[in-house]
């Protein structure tokens, strides 16, 4: 708290000293003249940037922005251009120290008054958690809403959100779909769906159009076979759209592949050429031992479940028929041929609600009354709206509310209760105006310190994505919030609560660009390897090594090089990974890997896929990812009129080549100059993120060359060589991080002033050798993340 109030005097101190910023230009004319105005004055204004004539006001956020962008420019060695005359390091960093606190204390001034983040709503994954939680229901809802933009590569920034009338529309129309399922949960509760199918309901017995499994002796064998939708099982068909537990008894592979294993895929659609979409449910590997495997997954009514091995290179069989889509097993032995296969002995599905039961619906919208009072109606209807209303809105807007000012709630349902509605039409009508409001939909928070309840909420907001459960809420209501000690301990509470994996998947979707894992489909003719197991578990490896990170305080120098690496059998095998320890079977295990190309998060597969766009691979693109992402370094836009950069899909052309004569364009090189190092480090991996020396056929094409030079001036050889610099910059690593991950929870970017708590972060993370869970616990107590 010391270094906190110290930081807050600081700054005060220095809004005192740059109270005024008339003679801001006096101050730093010597180095003005010198180094900028031969190319920035009134005659000449390269960049349209003419010094002379920016204003000194530093609360216009024209000139402020320009002066801001001037500081960062020189303090990053950007400006002067190479070829001009370059200032000294000591005249350089007084240049910066005179004008980076007069930015400081000017965007302070402004923060305090007006705060940090803009008026900011529920992403549409937040919303659906939200009701989720609030309600007591587990359908989908965000495919019933507008897709969320984007700035600084995160969803939650308020300055990318929208909410207009269409908007509001959707979210309305949400809202009443949710409150649907709710009251029906409760009032017309569906009978149970259990069903347990063996070989007679899943195995085919007539000629027509089969491309189901096949009965050997009383076991069911679903084969790889190169048939669309074969696997697919009629009797698996559900009557009603909801999640269902999948068990399938007894499962095990034939013919296991190189990784020990049989690995495929559970699906579930129409399984029909007139309706072809298909839902994952969960990759499936089974070995030589059987054992059931339980899986849970959403399925529409009269969808059905597809089950087949599906691992790419490996051979997979015809039709077999006279018809290219009928699966004839008349006079062939797939087992002998050598096709994989999984065998098990039944499948029983059993439809559930993973989030909650019934009475716990029941609490969250009918508190207090009992479902007979509410056939027979002998209860006070108006003083049970009302106080139902009241509960409901406590829970919903995150803060405690006043009996008045539920008072325009409670009318419109009123006027609903002496309608022909009745009780429970008036109650959801109250409730759905509730959950249209501004005080739901969006984060109400004043400018300055964060009161108790705002607290609680972005703490569940960034690692739940809903609302506070009830502890955290009364922890609001003491004021214990307040305390560090009280937020530091609520932190790991929350990521030990099963929804934190909201955290770990909704954070690397947006962080490292996960979520569009599935923009680009490979070429499979040329990487025929890659398949969709491959494609979930490199998503998984991810979430499940940041998960390993934070849950051990380990160091960000794992994103470079790390001694472990989380794998599973298919993913071994598709890396090339000989030599580790790994059971098959046992699906994502931490395992010990060298320190070599594929160790660390910035040479995991899903972050080598999206990042190349399925056929070819692109420095440019990988190097603004990981400046962006890794190194927190932002990348202003291309020049107008400067064309891209096409790689040669057919990899004859070497991309250094090409990007040789595009760094030749002055306009070009000082940006490429520090992003393509790392993206020529990372051509040793190929579009689906497996290692590679040549761009096409080996000798018939373009060799891969990774190596260059650091903007620093340091050479290296290889991926390695690269990573083997910028882990000893530990302190940049963590810099970055922390800067994503406030962005995130607070929905505004970084900004200049932001920058002392950023340091404040990065040197209490350097006393715990740079833990991700340290600096977690440095964020949540920083004043970027307790005030608005």
């Amino acid at each position: 708290m010391k270094m906190l109030k110290n930081t807050w005097l600081w700054l005060l101190t220095v809004a005192f000293a740059a109270s005024a910023n008339a003679g801001l230009k006096d101050d730093l004319k010597p180095f003005l003249t010198e180094y900028c105005l031969d190319c920035h004055d009134d005659s000449v204004s390269k960049g349209d940037l003419d010094i002379m004539s920016l204003s000194e006001d530093l609360s216009d956020p024209v000139s402020f922005a320009a002066w801001e962008l001037i500081q960062k420019r020189v303090a990053d060695g950007e400006m002067p251009p190479k070829k001009k005359n370059q200032p000294g390091a000591k005249d350089k960093h007084a240049f910066v120290d005179q004008l980076k606190p007069k930015l400081i204390a000017a965007e302070r001034a402004i923060v305090e008054r007006d705060g940090r983040v803009a008026l900011r709503r529920l992403t549409r994954q937040e919303y659906e958690y939200t009701l989720h939680d609030l309600l007591g229901i587990d359908i989908p809802l965000v495919n019933l809403l507008p897709a969320d933009g984007s700035a600084h590569g995160f969803e939650t920034v308020s300055e990318a959100q929208q909410l207009s009338h269409f908007h509001l529309g959707k979210y309305l129309n949400a809202a009443d779909v949710a409150l649907d399922e709710a009251f029906a949960r409760v009032l017309r509760p569906t009978k149970g769906y259990k069903r347990s199918l063996g070989n007679r309901e899943l195995t085919g017995r007539s000629r027509g159009n089969y491309r189901g499994p096949q009965d050997i002796n009383g076991r069911i064998y679903s084969w790889a076979m190169a048939v669309q939708f074969s696997g697919r099982m009629p009797a698996t068909r559900v009557p009603a759209s909801g999640w269902y537990r999948i068990t399938i008894k007894n499962l095990s592979g034939e013919n296991l592949g190189n990784d020990g294993a049989v690995w495929g895929t559970l699906r579930t659609g129409a399984c029909s050429s007139n309706e072809p979409l298909m839902y994952p449910i969960a990759s499936v590997e089974a070995t030589g031992e059987r054992r059931d495997q339980v899986f849970v997954g959403w399925m529409l009514k009269d969808h059905m479940l597809e089950f087949k091995p599906w691992e790419g290179g490996q051979k997979r069989a015809g039709s077999g028929g006279q018809n290219g889509g009928t699966i004839s097993y008349a006079g062939r032995d797939l087992k002998k041929q050598g096709y994989m296969g999984f065998a098990f002995d039944r499948i029983e599905i059993e439809r559930i609600h993973p989030t909650s039961n019934q009475w716990t619906v029941k609490q969250n919208i009918l508190p207090g009354v009992k479902l007979g009072e509410l056939k027979s109606g002998d209860f006070d209807k108006a003083s049970e709206l009302r106080s139902m209303l009241y509960d409901f809105a406590n829970r919903a807007f995150r803060v405690p509310v006043r009996m008045s000012e539920i008072t325009p709630y409670y009318n419109l349902a009123a006027a609903e209760l002496k309608g022909e509605g009745g009780f429970i039409s008036a109650l959801k009508t109250g409730y759905r105006a509730i959950l249209c409001s501004p005080r739901f939909m969006t984060f109400v928070e004043k400018p300055g310190r964060l009161d108790s309840h705002a607290i609680a909420n972005r703490l569940s907001y960034m690692i739940w994505n809903s609302l506070p459960d009830k502890y955290l809420r009364n922890l609001a209501d003491s004021g214990d919030l307040y305390e560090p000690e009280t937020v530091a301990a609520e932190l790991d509470r929350m990521l030990k609560d099963r929804k934190a994996d909201r955290f770990y998947a909704r954070f690397t979707d947006q962080w490292l660009k996960l979520s569009e894992i599935d923009f680009t489909q490979p070429d499979t003719r040329r990487y025929r390897y890659f398949d969709p197991v491959v494609q979930d578990s490199i998503v998984q490896e991810t979430r499940r090594f940041l998960r390993e990170l934070v849950e051990k305080d380990l160091s960000v120098k794992n994103f470079l090089i790390s001694d472990f690496a989380m794998l599973n059998s298919r993913l071994k095998e598709f890396y090339g990974m000989k030599g580790v320890d790994l059971k098959p079977g046992k699906g994502l295990q931490k395992v010990s890997v060298p320190a070599w190309e594929r160790s660390g998060l910035v040479t995991q597969g899903s972050v080598l896929k999206v990042t190349a766009d399925g056929s070819i691979t692109s420095p440019i693109l990988r190097g603004v990812w990981v400046n962006e992402r890794i190194l927190g370094m932002e990348t202003p836009p291309p020049p107008p009129n400067v064309p891209a950069v096409e790689p040669d899909i057919r990899g004859a052309t070497s991309i250094r080549d090409q990007l040789e004569k595009h760094r030749s364009n002055d306009s070009c090189a000082g940006c490429h100059a520090k992003i393509d190092p790392a993206g020529v480090a990372l051509e040793s991996f190929d579009p689906v993120g497996r290692l590679r020396e040549w761009y096409g056929r080996p000798k018939k094409s373009a060799k891969v060359d990774p190596s260059g030079e650091t903007p620093e001036g340091i050479a290296f050889s290889n991926i390695n060589d690269w990573k083997k610099v910028y882990v000893k910059q530990p302190d940049l690593l963590a810099h970055a991080f922390a800067k994503h991950l406030l962005t995130y929870a607070t929905g505004a970017a970084i900004r200049i002033s932001d920058e002392p708590y950023l340091e404040e972060i990065v040197h209490k993370a350097e006393k715990k050798r740079y833990g991700l869970k340290t600096i977690l616990h440095a964020a949540v107590e920083s004043p970027v993340f307790l005030t608005k």
